[in-house]
């Protein structure tokens, strides 16, 4: 008999004695000594920063308290959030635009739309600020009509672009740069393969891409969008350096006045903490929504 061959048919392959009885061991979870000692270094650390943050007098939290929700403070977070809202809802609805350029079969759209999202990628943020504010010096006045011919109206640049509006001009133009390659990215993750099924069923092209296109595009474009809104409010500091009443610039005229420098900017930065919670927690429930029928 082969030694690979089965033993015959009624004979015990062991006796009962020789059998062996699991049952009796003991198990022994396994034990992650470094991750004991990384947590306790961690916990340590965290306490110690803990401690002097509530105990250590320079942060001065009296003074935090008593500018944190004054009149000029609360007016500078809603004119960040102003600059926020408008820059994104400008800035993702050119990039909505730019995107589809880039994804048409016209050489030309492409080219232009390829140049300006390298461009404005290219060009410093607060670069552009500075341009879009003096504005004024390159025209004086802006008409609109005919190429090369009679104008109908005409706007004068220097009523017409203001700080704050110049500021909202420079930061959706900015953030319509790379909107454009969110959404185009999110466009191109969606198989090919349906629009070609929706294509052979007669599904109008309008209705294709609403139906079809976006549901799916959204669940990629959310995160990296949200990310970009985010981004867009921190940056909204930069427009300090335009004189415009923002958050930044009103902690830093107030820290000016009286020196105290780091109680005011605590102050700033709850607020930052406060408001990109908020847009985080709004993120979260709108992916929720786009994502049903996707997860289980």
């Amino acid at each position: 008999m082969s030694l690979t061959s089965d033993p015959p048919i009624g004979k015990a392959t062991a006796s009962g004695a020789e059998r062996e009885d699991y049952s009796a061991l003991k198990v022994v979870p396994v034990r992650h000594p470094w991750r004991w000692a990384a947590v306790v270094v961690t916990a340590v650390l965290v306490a110690q920063f803990a401690h002097g943050l509530i105990t250590n007098p320079g942060w001065e939290w009296n003074v935090f308290a008593d500018f944190f929700t004054t009149r000029t403070i609360l007016k500078a977070v809603w004119i960040t959030i102003q600059l926020t809202f408008y820059g994104t809802a400008l800035g993702f609805a050119l990039g909505i635009v730019l995107a589809f350029m880039r994804l048409s079969h016209s050489p030309f759209l492409k080219s232009v739309a390829f140049t300006y999202i390298w461009a404005f990628r290219s060009i410093p943020l607060i670069v552009q600020l500075l341009f879009w504010f003096n504005l004024t010096y390159l025209y004086k006045r802006l008409d609109f009509g005919i190429p090369f011919g009679p104008g109908f109206f005409s706007f004068d640049t220097a009523g017409l672009v203001g700080a704050m509006s110049a500021a909202v001009l420079g930061l959706a133009l900015h953030q319509a740069a790379y909107a454009a390659e969110i959404v185009r990215g999110g466009v191109l993750a969606v198989d090919g393969g349906q629009l070609e099924a929706a294509a052979a069923l007669g599904i109008p092209r309008l209705r294709q891409l609403r139906r079809i296109v976006l549901p799916q595009a959204m669940r990629s474009i959310l995160p990296n969008a949200a990310n970009e809104v985010i981004s867009l409010f921190k940056g909204t500091s930069i427009v300090s350096v335009m004189a415009i009443g923002e958050l930044f610039y009103q902690v830093q005229v107030i820290y000016g006045r009286n020196g105290r420098v780091v109680p005011l900017l605590m102050v700033a930065t709850v607020w930052y903490i406060i408001l990109t919670t908020v847009l985080s927690i709004a993120q979260y429930y709108v992916e929720r929504h786009f994502s049903r029928g996707a997860t289980r």
